[in-house]
């Protein structure tokens, strides 16, 4: 660790510039800009060849006069500022250290930034930060340009294969890449019949000055080709199960994925819907699962998965109930609601290389809509939305796809109200899978009456249940819920005279008239939020961990 007051030191007397920041931050401090600095600092320390970017709170920036700051005090907030931070930067990245000194008793603190990894600007919110002079702004293109090149020769994807030949590649997935490349490029349609082999692989960007590249082999190559990319394993592994979670049958694929790709979707039991609780839907018959949504999922883990981790594809049917694909590799936006949010292509893709042949062989695109187009496509059949599983710890993302409904309300909302933005409908979503939302959220679909209710419960609003014939399911789980308790509560405690109650035994009594909440935690929240309603109403005390009746 740094002697922190030598360090202290060593940045105050330094000029501002592009890797050292000074903040006054005497009370509080915008988290979006801190993460625009935290953007800035660490491409500028990259560009500058350094290891790390400062900024420093408490310290006036012209005179270097301390005066003190008082942002987040405590090591525990410190902490979570570290995780906040991280949530919407790039590759999860935050802060190495963040340093508290004191100066005659004046709180500074000095936040260590870790210089963004070559090849990778860091991004906040999808945006790039650079400085121009002590200014904090958007990154200039020259400057990402820069970087990304750093990494061109370590694009694994890109790496020429000199040992492989045009003999390696399977003749019907070439066929098909010429077919599917037109249909990206149709003003090149009439020529690319014109093209040698080699010609056509470099213009679709798998082939360089006639040798073929990894990427191109993992579209094109036959079975045999996998030895050239050895230790990576590519596999793509179809397993089902059944609702007990036991597994049924299972089957292996590999290379050429172009070819692939469709083979392990047919493996897919999709069932044809022809009338859905809550009506007819639109169309009058439906597949289970969305063709392009099963489809790009899995595109996705081809094209984002780090083959140097050495880990197979998976694609697990639930049988009748959903499906789960994933992939090796960290999720580079972040978080799903970051890719949904980020209009334009992405900046960065851990295989560009294969990405590029993908594009042009239309299996994905790179305007930045394939993610946000499957969230699309399940609001638009009233199905739950796509769940993004990303565990930071063993780089791993998974993406589950609904097959069936989980809540006809759900459904019902979204057929009421089709201008219902794609954010409200994924908050709706979460409320009916039982999951907090933020308290923004809460306030808008309360503006908008479509729930009710305290945190962690809601519900849907007496207005919305009215419209679609639902207020007595509506009432049963809202008002007179708390009525039919109430006399529960009262029973028990009645019974039990001076003995008194456990919370468990209340807990007990409750869970039938709770029944709609599928979530236990939900339930153990609920009833104790009413316990302490009815004891602030003097209607139970509590003592020696007992609950007992008030005798007016």
């Amino acid at each position: 660790m740094e002697n922190i007051k030598e360090l202290f030191n060593h940045l105050r007397f330094q000029c501002e510039n592009e890797v050292i920041e000074f903040k006054k931050a005497e009370r509080n401090f915008d988290i979006s800009e801190l993460g625009k600095y935290f953007s800035a600092l660490s491409n500028e320390a990259n560009l500058r060849g350094l290891d790390f970017g400062w900024l420093v709170f408490g310290v006036e920036d012209k005179t270097r006069m301390v005066i003190g700051s008082s942002f987040k005090v405590g090591h525990i907030h410190l902490e979570r500022l570290k995780e906040t931070i991280a949530q919407n930067l790039t590759e999860r990245i935050s802060f190495r250290d963040i340093y508290e000194y004191y100066e005659e008793g004046k709180r500074i603190l000095i936040f260590k930034i870790p210089a963004a990894p070559r090849g990778l600007p860091i991004a906040w919110n999808g945006q790039c930060y650079g400085r121009r002079g002590e200014s904090l702004v958007p990154l200039d293109p020259s400057k990402y340009d820069e970087m990304r090149n750093q990494t061109l020769h370590t694009d694994w994807s890109a790496v020429i294969v000199p040992d492989a030949t045009l003999n390696d590649l399977d003749e019907e997935a070439l066929a098909k890449a010429r077919v599917m490349f037109k249909k990206v490029n149709p003003r090149l349609a009439n020529e690319v019949d014109d093209w040698d082999t080699w010609t056509f692989l470099q213009k679709a960007e798998v082939a360089y000055e006639g040798q073929l590249t990894r990427a191109a082999l993992l579209l094109l190559g036959k079975e045999d080709c996998r030895r050239f990319m050895r230790p990576a394993v590519l596999q793509i592994t179809w397993v089902l199960r059944d609702s007990r979670d036991m597994e049924i049958d299972y089957e292996h694929f590999t290379i050429p994925y172009l070819m692939t790709v469709d083979k392990v979707l047919a493996k897919i039991r999709n069932l044809t819907f022809r009338e859905l609780p809550g009506g007819t839907l639109f169309p009058d018959t439906m597949k289970q699962y969305d063709d392009y949504t099963i489809r790009e999922a899995l595109h996705n883990c081809i094209a984002h998965t780090d083959y140097k981790m050495e880990q197979r594809i998976t694609l697990v049917e639930v049988e009748n109930t959903c499906l789960y694909f994933s992939n090796g590799g960290g999720f580079i936006p972040g978080n799903v609601e970051n890719a949904i949010r980020q209009n334009g292509p992405q900046k960065y893709y851990r295989n560009r290389c294969l990405c590029s042949g993908m594009v042009n062989f239309n299996m994905i695109d790179t305007i930045g809509r394939g993610i946000k187009k499957m969230f699309m496509e399940q609001r638009k059949r009233y199905f739950p939305m796509p769940d993004y599983m990303i565990d930071e710890v063993n780089r791993e993302v998974t993406v589950k796809i609904y097959g069936q409904m989980l809540d006809s309300k759900y459904v019902d909302i979204l057929k009421e109200d089709l201008d219902l933005s794609l954010a409200e409908c994924m908050w709706l979503d979460a409320i009916q899978k039982h999951r907090p939302i933020t308290d923004d959220a809460i306030k808008s679909l309360k503006a908008k009456k479509l729930i009710e209710g305290r945190k962690p419960c809601f519900f849907i609003s007496a207005k919305t249940a009215k419209a679609m014939n639902q207020l007595p399911e509506y009432v049963r789980l809202s008002g007179i819920d708390k009525d039919v308790c109430w006399e529960l509560v009262k029973k028990i405690l009645l019974k039990s005279g001076d003995k008194g109650v456990s919370r468990a035994d209340i807990f007990k009594t409750l869970t039938n008239a709770l029944s709609e909440m599928k979530d236990d935690n939900q339930k153990l929240k609920w009833v104790s939020n009413y316990l302490a309603a009815l004891r602030k109403e003097h209607k139970i005390e509590y003592k020696d961990r007992r609950w007992f009746l008030v005798v007016n």
